[in-house]
């Protein structure tokens, strides 16, 4: 009869032997399945975990469409606004992980066909993105209780999306004004009154009867190339900027471009008291500030020979400044999804779903 250690002893070397094959195969799994590069297998790992399983210290937001079909870099977001603070993804194999999803109202079919699926998970929040007025606004039924989050101009949405004027760290005493050739300008891509524009442009109408008016853009069949549009505008004294359809909050890049570039604008919109929100009193004109068109064109005309009534709307430049926004195509949208992502980076609480139309065109 064997002595009683002698069981124990295959046992370990059972034991030995097993763990080397086991440390050889792991060793050498790499090398077979990348023969041709050892570091292939790691470098293949970790582009898969950063796919299958994002940042785990950001939340995910998944951009379901791309709005009309303009699309971007996905790290322009940290290159022009230096914001980071989400996983923004396009990958929609994503879905069932993403915490928040951002939808752009107008891509929705009318039948919701192209939604993401149902039953969404229970911890994900969806977000309705939509930068129209009103006016141009097509109601989709279906949609009333679906979003958690509004992604709007409005300032009563939960992400504001607008152009604020910046504070200087330090005032400046010297305002540079750029050289201006051109009395008034006006760019103008629109003037078609089934899209809410016959406002603007019956003013406009009625103003060139009493002030020349130089007009571009696609309305007229002069376009500027994107690198003409800020000196065109810096080359005029003052600037048409009028808004398609009169809403609350319904201020556009328009009156961002001439206050960034050193020249007066000249506002039609929400009244007088909805701008100053966003703007001093004294950076704009605005027409309801005068009885009609001809008395807006005498005013124009009495600023352009009082220099120093002129240099007054710049004195806001001393402690504000305006920044350019971004003008390609593809770029249109791109300040809105980078700054919900920057909410969804800051904001982790749960939403409930609102009626997005009962507030939308209340």
């Amino acid at each position: 009869m064997p002595p009683k250690h002698f069981g124990l002893q295959y046992t370990l070397i059972a034991i030995v032997f097993l763990g080397g094959i086991i440390t050889l195969w792991f060793g050498y799994l790499p090398t077979i399945m990348c023969p041709l590069h050892h570091d292939s297998y790691f470098q293949f790992t970790e582009k898969y975990n950063k796919t299958v399983f994002p940042q785990l210290d950001k939340p995910t937001l998944l951009l379901w469409f791309w709005p009309e079909n303009y699309r971007f870099n996905l790290s322009d977001c940290k290159f022009f606004f230096d914001v980071d603070g989400c996983f923004l993804t396009d990958d929609r194999s994503l879905y069932s992980m993403a915490d928040r999803v951002l939808i752009f109202h107008k891509a929705i079919e009318l039948n919701l066909s192209n939604l993401p699926p149902s039953p969404r998970p229970l911890f994900q929040q969806w977000i309705w993105f939509h930068v129209e007025s009103p006016t141009n606004t097509k109601r989709i039924p279906g949609l009333e209780n679906l979003f958690n989050l509004t992604l709007s101009y409005r300032s009563d949405a939960n992400i504001v999306v607008r152009n604020h004027l910046k504070v200087r760290k330090t005032p400046i005493n010297k305002i540079v004004i750029p050289k201006k050739d051109k009395l008034l300008c006006w760019i103008v891509s629109n003037t078609d009154p089934q899209t809410g524009t016959a406002v603007r442009t019956g003013y406009y109408n009625q103003l060139k009867k009493y002030i020349k008016v130089h007009v571009f853009g696609k309305a007229v069949g002069w376009s500027l190339k994107y690198e003409d549009y800020y000196p065109v505008i810096a080359s005029c004294k003052f600037y048409l900027a009028f808004e398609n359809s009169i809403h609350k909050d319904y201020i556009t890049e328009k009156i961002n471009a001439p206050l960034a570039v050193g020249t007066v604008p000249i506002v039609l919109g929400p009244p007088r008291e909805n701008y100053e929100k966003f703007f001093p009193a004294s950076s704009f004109i605005h027409v309801n500030d005068f009885a009609n068109a001809k008395s807006l064109a005498q005013y124009i005309i009495t600023v352009n020979r009082d220099d120093q009534l002129y240099r007054s709307y710049f004195q806001w430049r001393k402690y504000m400044y305006a920044k350019r926004h971004l003008i390609l195509q593809n770029h249109e949208f791109l300040k809105p999804i980078c700054t919900a992502c920057e909410y969804v980076g800051r904001h982790k609480e749960y939403n409930v779903a609102q009626d997005i139309y009962k507030w939308y065109f209340s």
